[in-house]
Order: structure tokens, then C-alpha cells, then sequence
């Protein structure tokens, strides 16, 4: 039986301030947990007896963590999802000082630079493209979503363990770049992406969902790319979803590469 404590204490991390306090954010369901497992042990684990029977090596793969056996109902009174999956663990947050700053990155690395990005679902999907097309390295604007957001570390589908995010000062780290390293940015003065040389190292700028890139950003940005509608001159919708953008983006970078 998972006491009352226990259920307020890791319901408590849904919120920005109380996961800053305790240094620990929660992931739910076998995938996402796993993922985040192998880069990371949990302090604490909440799992039906379902999973526990599944996965009888999980006190010795996680020796120090707390195991907690919970029916379905306690699991549904743990989780923060609507539709709870088995099991809920605690971890600790990762150490975003690894990560240095892009212009230290070899020249052939490609990042991403994410302006005040809001949504935790657009966040945790970008995060996951980045994994997909290789890109190690996501640098945000401070006002850009909490990685750590329940709904940010669910979207990613376990990618959050392998994509290093660092939030900064995007002036700051593009202004400190050296002179020949492309900064690219989608706008809608830009040029056809499809048309564009485009170069497998640099930083990809994606902007704020409403605002696109911000204007002082903008201004840094050296190689300005526009994702075309087809047909050209047809009336369609006014823009992109910023992660759905992200990955037609990155998709075509990588493309490139492997010509």
C-alpha cells in the first residue's frame, strides 16, 4: 500500500518550483521510464505488480532506489497522467553542465537553438526529433518551457535521456560563436530551405509559436530559411506547428548529409 505521503510528495513535482527544490522530476510508463533509467538511476519507483513481475531484475539493476509495489487505483492517484501506465519513477535532474556551449562543439556538430518555445508538448516533440536526426545538443531561451515539465518528459518518449538541453542567454551564446559558423533561422522572408545550401554543422534557430524568432535574435541570424507551401500561391494555412516545422527542418539537413 503506497501511503498518503508518498502520493503528495511525488504529486508535489508537477510543479516548477518543488521540482527546483528537490532537484527531481517524475516520468511515467515502461518506455519512458526504461529509457531514462539506463542514463540515470531513480531514486524511487511506483509500479504495478504487473511490471514488477515483468522486470524481477529491477532492484538489482536499481539498487538505491525505493521500490513501491501500488495497485491500479494508488498508481492513478501517483500519476499525473490521465491514463496511468504501469509505473512511475523519480529521478534526478540531469547535469546540463556537461553541455558546452555550441561554438565549443566540434565543427561538425549540428544544435538546435529553441526562442521562448511555451508549449511543453511542442518542447517534448522537438526533443524527441532532435534525437531522431542525431542532434545531441538543444540550447533554450530561459522564458522557453521547462524540459522537466511532466508533459515536456512524456512527449519526448524517453529522448529527454539523450538530448542534453541547456538553457542560456541565445544573444550571448550566438553573439560568442565563431565568425564562420552558420546560424540558421525559419522566417517567412526567408529563402526556400529546398533551395538553400545548406552546411552539416551550425545552430538551427526555432522561434516562439505565436512570435517566430525574436527580433534580436533575428537579427543573428545569418542564413534565413523559408519551409515553401505547395502549390506556391495557394491559400493554406498561415504557418506551421514549430515542432512539426523542426522536423522538416532537421529532416532536410540530414538529407543533405547523406547525398
Amino acid at each position: 500500500m503506497i501511503s498518503k505521503a508518498v502520493i503528495k510528495y511525488v504529486r508535489s513535482l508537477e510543479l516548477k518550483k518543488n521540482r527546483l527544490r528537490e532537484g527531481l522530476f517524475v516520468a511515467e510508463g515502461p518506455k519512458v521510464v526504461g529509457d531514462i533509467g539506463m542514463a540515470t538511476a531513480p531514486t524511487m519507483i511506483i509500479a504495478t505488480a504487473e511490471w514488477l513481475t515483468k522486470h524481477p531484475d529491477a532492484r538489482e539493476k536499481w539498487p538505491r532506489a525505493e521500490l513501491l509495489e501500488a495497485s491500479e487505483t494508488e498508481l492513478s492517484k501517483v500519476s499525473l497522467m490521465q491514463h496511468p501506465q504501469q509505473i512511475v519513477g523519480v529521478f534526478g535532474m540531469f547535469d546540463q553542465e556537461d553541455s558546452e556551449p555550441c561554438g565549443r562543439l566540434p565543427n561538425t556538430e549540428l544544435c538546435l537553438a529553441l526562442d521562448d518555445i511555451q508549449d511543453p508538448g511542442n518542447l517534448g516533440t522537438i526533443i524527441r526529433v532532435a534525437d531522431w536526426f542525431g542532434i545531441g545538443h538543444i540550447f533554450c531561451s530561459k522564458d522557453t518551457a521547462d524540459m522537466y515539465n511532466p508533459k515536456v518528459v512524456q512527449a519526448t518518449m524517453g529522448s529527454i535521456a539523450r538530448v542534453r538541453l541547456r538553457y542560456t542567454d541565445l544573444k550571448q551564446l550566438i553573439g560568442a560563436l565563431p565568425p564562420n559558423t552558420p546560424v540558421y533561422g525559419t522566417t517567412l522572408n526567408g529563402h526556400d530551405i529546398y533551395d538553400e545550401d545548406l552546411q552539416p554543422r551550425g545552430l538551427i534557430v526555432m522561434g516562439n509559436e505565436g512570435k517566430g524568432i525574436s527580433p534580436e535574435i533575428r537579427k543573428m541570424v545569418s542564413r534565413r530559411l523559408l519551409i515553401p507551401n505547395y502549390p506556391i500561391g495557394r491559400q493554406t494555412a498561415e504557418s506551421l506547428n514549430v515542432a512539426i516545422a523542426t522536423a522538416i527542418v532537421c529532416a532536410e539537413f540530414r538529407r543533405r548529409k547523406t547525398l
